[in-house]
């Protein structure tokens, strides 16, 4: 594939699409979220009615009519219609298998064989309608470890998928929240409350945010939310070294400290096999037999999320 209007499309559909099919027509809906970003001085709701002009000028040429848009409090849906004989939607239904949902796509096959460039253009389609970057999202505490997160509803197989496109693309998963009762529900808190499926939420996909500046986003407000967030990390980071130099009781370590200055990839630019694992072992969960989890894994007891990875299909692997 060399069409990056298509594979933002591709993305966008793949992420959050729906495929309505009748005798005739097809009509193609898409839903991009609305994430509550008062905290970060935003207004949501409004830049993404301020970026749907620039995704009309990207895809009104390739989809040759227009984008329906409407807007409703926590979301924002676009929609095209056309017959089923037209050259697009025949594309689309190959792509896509002839599947319906979000729920069910899994990345087009062409998408995974294809350049750099379009995988990075389905990716930015993917996360304007499945990520949201947000302070709130820092991990452990830490000021330098802002993230952005991808989530993808009930689909484990794409979240699997995601993890080996974003490998072809050199930005590594800080961690994966799988919608399993060993991770979301670890001490069965929530199964003794009654809660006994409060654990298959969507599986959210963990990312530095100075690491997925190598995608970005096309939507204003996370784009802006991304960069600010990015530079903070890098900010924050050399202002712990800083704090490190001074403390430092030798030369050597204030050399070594020195030297990380500036190179926040020491921490972040890690794939989860070259990661420490804390051994944190769970208790069985009554849930691990249920039908929501896939075959492969269903019964199997598990103390990390990178042990779903490799059983899934996101092993460990070199780039490229």
């Amino acid at each position: 594939m060399d069409n990056a209007e298509l594979a933002y499309l591709l993305g966008m559909i793949t992420g959050k699409g729906i495929i309505i099919r009748d005798n005739n027509q097809t009509s193609v809906v898409i839903e991009i979220p609305h994430k509550n970003l008062t905290s970060e001085g935003m207004n949501s709701r409004l830049s993404v009615k301020a970026s749907l002009d620039d995704i009309r000028n990207s895809l009104e040429p390739l989809i040759g009519t227009r984008l329906i848009s409407t807007q409703v409090e926590r979301k924002t849906v676009i929609k095209f219609t056309k017959d089923n004989e037209d050259f697009l939607i025949r594309e689309i239904n190959r792509h896509f298998d002839r599947l319906n949902s979000c729920k069910d796509f899994r990345i087009p096959q062409e998408i995974v064989s294809s350049s750099i460039d379009i995988k990075r253009e389905f990716m930015i389609g993917l996360a304007d309608v499945t990520a949201h970057i947000r302070s709130s999202n820092v991990a452990y505490g830490l000021a330098f470890n802002q993230r952005a997160y991808i989530e993808i509803p009930v689909n484990w197989y794409l979240v699997v998928d995601i993890g080996n496109l974003l490998m072809d693309l050199d930005v590594p998963i800080h961690n994966i929240n799988w919608g399993h009762p060993n991770m979301r529900d670890p001490k069965g808190r929530y199964y003794e409350r009654g809660q006994q499926n409060a654990w298959f939420k969507e599986h959210q996909i963990k990312i530095f945010a100075d690491e997925f500046e190598r995608i970005g986003f096309r939507i204003v407000h996370k784009m802006e939310a991304l960069k600010k967030l990015a530079n903070k990390n890098r900010q924050e980071w050399d202002k712990s070294l800083e704090a490190k130099i001074t403390r430092a009781r030798s030369e050597e370590q204030k050399d070594k400290f020195k030297k990380q200055l500036g190179h926040i990839e020491l921490v972040h630019h890690k794939y989860y096999w070259d990661t420490r694992e804390v051994e944190r072992p769970k208790a069985s969960h009554p849930m691990e037999n249920s039908n929501n989890i896939p075959e492969e894994i269903r019964g199997k007891h598990f103390n990390s999320w990178k042990e779903i990875c490799k059983i899934l299909g996101y092993p460990r692997r070199t780039n490229g």
